[in-house]
C-alpha cells in the first residue's frame, strides 16, 4: 500500500493504547451503507481483506474510513424546479415566491436522494504508537480532518497535535533547487508538477 500525500501529525510517544482497544472503539463508527435518505455516510472498514478495523505489523498500525456520498447534482435540482415552478404558476396563475421555490427544492431533493448513484472513497491512515507518529493519505487538511473528527468521535482520547517543523517544506525544497542538491534519500528530476489545493485543482507542469 503507497501513499499518495502525506498529512503528518504527532502523538504522545508511545501512545498508550493497545491494538485490541483500539479495534473495539473503532467498531463505534464503522462503516455502514449510506442510507437512501442521507447523502452521505461515513466509517472505518478494514484496511485488507484478512485484517479486522486495524491491520498490524511489526509494531505499525493501517486504518481505513470509507466514504460513500449520494450524487445529486444541484443542476438536476434546479432543472426540475424550474419545470414544477412553471406548472405551478400556470395553476394558480403567478408564479411561487421565495419560500415557496425553496421548499419545492426540498422536496425534490427528497425525492430524487433515494435515486441518486452512490460514490465511495477511502482514505488509509498509518499509525507508529511507539513513536507517536499519525500520517494521513490525503492530499488535503481538510479531508485529514474528516479522519480525525471520526476518530474523536471514536476513542475515549486521542490526544492528537499538528507537525511543526524548524523549517518550512517549501522554503527547504526551494534551496536544494537553487543550489542543485538534494539531501541523502531525495533527488532533483527534470521534471515537476505543481498542484493547487483549492477545489478547481489548477496543475501547472514543467517538463525537462
Amino acid at each position: 500500500m503507497w501513499f499518495k500525500n502525506l498529512q503528518i501529525y504527532r502523538l504522545p510517544a508511545p501512545w498508550a493504547i493497545d491494538l485490541a482497544t483500539l479495534d473495539a472503539q473503532l467498531a463505534r463508527g464503522a462503516f455502514a451503507p449510506c442510507p437512501s435518505h442521507q447523502p452521505l455516510s461515513r466509517g472505518w472498514t478494514p484496511p485488507r481483506q484478512d485484517a479486522g478495523l486495524v491491520y498490524s505489523s511489526h509494531g505499525q498500525w493501517l486504518l481505513a474510513l470509507t466514504t460513500e456520498q449520494r450524487l445529486l447534482p444541484a443542476s438536476v435540482i434546479n432543472e426540475t424546479a424550474q419545470e414544477r415552478a412553471e406548472q405551478i404558476a400556470s395553476e394558480q396563475g403567478y408564479p411561487p415566491g421565495r419560500k415557496q421555490l425553496k421548499e419545492l427544492r426540498e422536496r425534490i431533493t427528497e425525492e430524487l436522494m433515494p435515486r441518486a448513484f452512490t460514490k465511495k472513497t477511502r482514505t488509509n491512515v498509518w499509525i507508529n504508537p511507539q513513536h507517536g507518529w499519525f500520517v494521513v493519505d490525503a492530499g488535503s487538511q481538510t479531508k485529514a480532518e474528516e479522519v480525525i473528527e471520526h476518530l474523536r468521535f471514536c476513542l475515549d482520547e486521542f490526544p492528537l497535535k499538528p507537525l511543526h517543523t524548524q523549517r518550512s517544506p517549501q522554503s527547504a525544497m526551494a534551496d536544494w533547487l537553487a543550489g542543485g542538491s538534494a539531501p541523502a534519500g531525495f533527488t532533483i528530476d527534470r521534471d515537476c508538477e505543481l498542484k493547487s489545493v483549492a477545489e478547481e485543482k489548477a496543475a501547472v507542469r514543467y517538463v525537462r
